[in-house]
Order: C-alpha cells, then sequence, then structure tokens
C-alpha cells in the first residue's frame, strides 16, 4: 500500500481524541478532534416532547449542526432564519444516526438536543459530530439516571461514523480536505458500536466505481469505526460527575 500525502498507510484513521466535558452548562459535551478537524459537540435537555409525541411516553433526540466564521480559510457566514440545504441534510443525518442507538421509551418523556459546532474544518466534519455527539448525549443520559429522572441509560450501543473513498484509484480511510475535494468517490459510513450498518452515504464524482470496491471502501470504514468505538468506551468507562437537569 503505498503512503498519502501526510504519510499515512490507506487504512491509518487521522489522529483523534475526545475531550469529555469540555463545557459545563449543559448535561454532557465533548470536544471532537480528528487530525485538523475540530467539533464541539453539546447535549441539552428538556422535560419535554414534539407536541406529535405527546402521550407516547417516549423520547426525541435531535440535532442542529453549524460552521462556525473563523472555522474554514474563507469566513463561513451565519445561516440566518433557520438551516438549509447541506446544513439540514447534516442535521437530520445526526439525527437519525443517534436515534438509531437510543431506546425511546427507556428515555421517556425528554427530549435531548445535540449542538454540533465546527470550530475548524478539515474534512468528515459530519462524521466527527456524529462521534462527539455520541459521547455528549452518552453523559446527559447518565446525568438523567443520576438525577432520577429515568431508571437507566437508553442507549444500546455506540455510534460512529468515518468518511472513505477512493483517491487516485486507491481506497482510502478518513479523508481530510485534500482527499476530499479530489476523491473520486466518496462515501460517508455510520455504524453502531457491535457492527450493524445505520448509513451509508456514497456517490461517485466523474468516474463510476465497481461492486468489489465498495466492499473494500465498507471494510475499511467497518475496521475505523471499530477503533472509534473502542476509544468512545475508553472515554466513557467512569461515571461523569452529576450535574442537575436544567444546568
Amino acid at each position: 500500500m503505498s503512503t498519502r500525502y501526510d504519510g499515512r498507510q490507506p487504512d491509518d484513521l487521522r489522529p483523534f481524541s475526545f475531550v469529555r466535558d469540555f463545557t459545563n452548562m449543559t448535561m454532557g459535551s465533548a470536544l471532537v478532534s480528528f487530525g485538523e478537524t475540530r467539533v464541539l459537540c453539546t447535549a441539552s435537555v428538556e422535560d419535554d416532547v414534539p407536541r406529535w409525541m405527546k402521550g407516547q411516553g417516549e423520547g426525541w433526540v435531535t440535532a442542529e449542526y453549524s460552521m462556525l466564521p473563523g472555522s474554514s480559510p474563507e469566513r463561513i457566514r451565519r445561516e440566518r432564519n433557520g438551516a438549509k440545504g447541506r446544513t439540514q441534510e447534516i442535521e437530520r443525518l445526526i439525527g437519525r444516526s443517534l436515534r438509531a442507538v437510543t431506546d425511546m421509551k427507556a428515555l421517556g418523556e425528554h427530549s435531548i438536543r445535540l449542538d454540533c459546532d465546527v470550530l475548524q474544518a478539515d474534512g468528515g466534519t459530519r462524521t466527527a459530530s456524529i462521534c462527539g455527539a455520541y459521547i455528549a448525549l452518552h453523559d446527559a443520559c447518565e446525568r438523567l439516571v443520576m438525577a432520577g429522572s429515568i431508571p437507566a441509560n437508553p442507549l444500546t450501543t455506540e455510534c460512529a461514523a468515518i468518511s472513505v473513498g477512493m483517491v487516485d484509484g486507491q481506497p482510502v480511510l478518513d479523508l481530510p480536505y485534500p482527499e476530499d475535494s479530489t476523491a473520486d468517490v466518496d462515501f460517508n459510513v455510520i455504524m453502531t458500536g457491535t457492527g450493524q450498518l445505520i448509513e451509508v452515504q456514497g456517490t461517485a464524482e466523474g468516474n463510476t466505481f465497481s461492486r468489489s470496491e465498495l466492499d473494500a471502501l465498507l471494510d475499511l470504514a467497518e475496521a475505523g469505526i471499530a477503533s472509534i468505538a473502542v476509544a468512545q468506551r475508553e472515554v466513557l468507562a467512569t461515571a461523569p460527575e452529576p450535574r442537575s437537569p436544567g444546568r
């Protein structure tokens, strides 16, 4: 396997980390880094659910996503009057992904909003957001248990995501911007900590790809996500400090 422009092998993740409880004003937070990409994820809890869910005894998990003005070399304009286009699509992806590992009945009639704010963007912001949002969501649920609001953590397993793509005819894992912007094929893969697929988003960017190349990309993603899930478990191995709902 040939090395990439940053010295990694095709199946190497960028250096990544999670800083748990990066802020203390919400029930859960994490600063997630993949290479030069940085995303702050927070989880806010409301003792309420959307109107269409009231009285059903189930909770709700949703997400908002934003690239902050200084997150890229060219200033990103703030979105006014609600999210549009790409932003809304990413928000829906994050929400779907985290709901897939949440037992909504066990959550009870609580809503948890995950805010993912990109501080610095160098590729993979949506996948990093999912990985960090899981940490924030986990701790928010743990603190609801500590407060006696729910009997047990409703999360069933980890949730993680990563990008894969075909660059110069080679399947590669975890694309930074220089690769993402020139890839022939670009995929985002979301999986559970038990290896089940949640969502696969992929497209050819000018060149077609074969079934064997698709399988190679999914194999790369599966191995990368397994490593991320291990890191998530390590970060969450100890209980968070108690914190009151509404903080």
